[in-house]
């Protein structure tokens, strides 16, 4: 559904993140960013800078004119957009590091009619929740949106040093307006193709949807849990109080890695090939930590 998407290859997220920015600016001569709170969008320039901590953002880094939103609140967005000087919406299919928060579909639909309304552009973010984790290729289709620029990285390579930054036809193209040194390079490019290629012949992304589904049923049934989030392979578990005891005896106990957020939220991000049986060999061992 993206044929006529244009596509720079580069390295990193926070790089595809830069360039759309850029582009962005270029395109409609605006300079200001929104932004929502408790996203992340990299560690470089204006990446950083719509990220929503300061203690990562240096002062040389302060410049880039940027207000932070609430995640789903339509109106805020509106009221900062009719002010006219709004270059673009930078957005997560779903954050990531702020703790498998998700904009609601409604949302994106929303963001989609203002962006164009008020002649922004919208950026999805589809580092963390793009090439298949959401039980989707991008968590964005859900709301059935089309953005105007996506930016990937981390799946696209499984491993390598690759991203991409996806661009819709109305932006028209200007020689040296973009620019890269290692991006898109063959080894790179043969690990994408070969990604590609494996998750179609083994369905994962099918699979991500099935086995995430089932993951989230079986965790809503566990008790002393505040909330369960996520979609496919990208799932949050928020409880009450710190976390620290129970990922410790995941990993030193039961050897299972988990990722944080805040202090507060367990994130799961297993591979994409993670089997029904290995999902509930993972419920076993992490009822047997909640128990003890």
């Amino acid at each position: 559904g993206y044929d006529d998407y244009s596509l720079f290859l580069i390295n990193s997220g926070a790089e595809a993140n830069e360039n759309a920015l850029k582009l962005a600016s270029f395109h409609n001569g605006k300079k200001r960013v929104i932004a929502f709170k408790h996203a992340f969008h990299g560690r470089t320039s204006a990446a950083v800078r719509v990220t929503d901590n300061p203690k990562i953002i240096a002062p040389v880094n302060e410049d880039l004119a940027v207000t932070y939103l609430p995640l789903n609140d339509s109106a805020a967005v509106e009221a900062e957009l009719q002010k006219g000087d709004v270059s673009s919406v930078i957005i997560e299919g779903i954050q990531g590091v702020g703790g498998i928060q998700l904009p609601t579909d409604d949302f994106m639909k929303e963001l989609r009619t203002l962006c164009t309304k008020y002649e922004a552009c919208l950026i999805l973010d589809e580092i963390q929740s793009g090439y298949g984790r959401s039980g989707k290729f991008f968590a964005h289709q859900y709301a059935g949106i089309k953005p105007d620029l996506i930016t990937v990285a981390k799946g696209i390579g499984n491993g390598f040093p690759m991203s991409g930054l996806l661009i819709s036809p109305m932006f028209k193209p200007v020689y040296g307006m973009l620019g890269t040194t290692f991006g898109g390079n063959h080894l790179a490019c043969a690990a994408a193709i070969a990604v590609l290629e494996i998750m179609e012949n083994e369905k994962l992304i099918d699979n991500a949807a099935q086995v995430g589904n089932f993951l989230i049923e079986e965790l809503h049934k566990l008790p002393g849990i505040k909330e369960i989030r996520g979609r496919g392979l990208m799932i949050g578990i928020e409880f009450e109080e710190s976390i620290k005891e129970v990922r410790s005896k995941l990993l030193f106990e039961e050897k299972v890695f988990t990722g944080v957020a805040g202090t507060n939220t367990i994130r799961l991000l297993p591979p994409l090939c993670l089997t029904m049986d290995e999902a509930k060999e993972f419920l076993t061992r992490f009822k047997k930590v909640l128990n003890a």
